[in-house]
């Protein structure tokens, strides 16, 4: 059975929805979301098969929630939209299916048969994310944008504001802000592209800063830098990077 996720603003429509999915002996539904923030959630800490992800919500809507996930490890999506256009464009781009609302009995049918195809294709799933995730695009950098972070068994959405860095260690990411850190659910390569126009700036090959909380730079040698930011943690520069913090300097 496919563990499923319903995300939805709308209470009713998720009500509607959970009450046509229940019939399929394939599906188990597992849990709902209010929003983006609340899906991202819900999928890292419910683990689900599959999601029917609403694309208009507000704050954050379905294509941004895909923007978070990590390919390796994402359910299967199935687009769901009161808007043609949008749905055709997801579709295409390689989610599952796309329903329209209000979503007629067949081609729910449909949608969920494709799903149960795909499901044991890990491979068809990872792909399907990443062509979601490319159609979603870098865009520039938005206030509402949010990063997860792991602390113990909670699943935290971060502000990019509040995140002061991004420093691995090892296979593990770790997320700083002012007081605390977080593990973070991506590797720094991948946290890297998705906050192209915004920022953050590759210092290092395992740490990304924040410029904005930047307090003092000092030269340790022609090609050598140390950075401490505003919590005093302090970082060192790369010589590959040195350009990165010369143009700082021009600011």
């Amino acid at each position: 059975m496919l563990k499923t996720l319903i995300v939805d603003d709308e209470p009713i429509a998720r009500k509607v929805l959970r009450e046509e999915l229940e019939p399929f002996a394939d599906l188990e539904i597992i849990g709902e979301a209010e929003d983006g923030e609340d899906a991202l959630k819900k999928i890292y800490t419910l683990d689900p098969d599959l999601v029917f992800l609403d694309l208009q919500m507000p704050a954050m809507g379905g294509l941004e929630v895909v923007r978070n996930l990590r390919a390796s490890a994402a359910p299967l999506i199935v687009i769901l939209t009161a808007y043609d256009q949008h749905a055709i464009e997801a579709f295409e781009a390689g989610a599952v299916d796309y329903l329209l609302k209000p979503v007629s009995e067949p081609r729910l049918k449909k949608a969920v048969e494709r799903a149960v195809g795909l499901h044991s294709r890990r491979d068809a799933v990872s792909e399907q994310v990443s062509k979601l995730a490319a159609v979603a695009g870098p865009a520039s950098y938005p206030t509402s944008r949010k990063i997860v972070g792991r602390s113990g068994p909670e699943y935290i959405l971060l502000d990019l504001d509040e995140i002061l860095a991004f420093q691995a260690e090892g296979e593990t990411v770790w997320i700083i802000t002012a007081k605390k850190r977080y593990q973070a659910t991506q590797t720094l390569r991948e946290i890297e592209a998705r906050l192209k126009n915004s920022p953050f700036q590759r210092v290092h090959r395992s740490a990304v800063v924040n410029v904005n909380h930047v307090r003092k730079m000092s030269a340790m040698s022609s090609q050598r830098w140390l950075l401490t930011l505003t919590n005093s943690l302090e970082l060192i520069v790369s010589k590959r990077q040195a350009h990165s913090v010369r143009h700082l300097l021009q600011w």
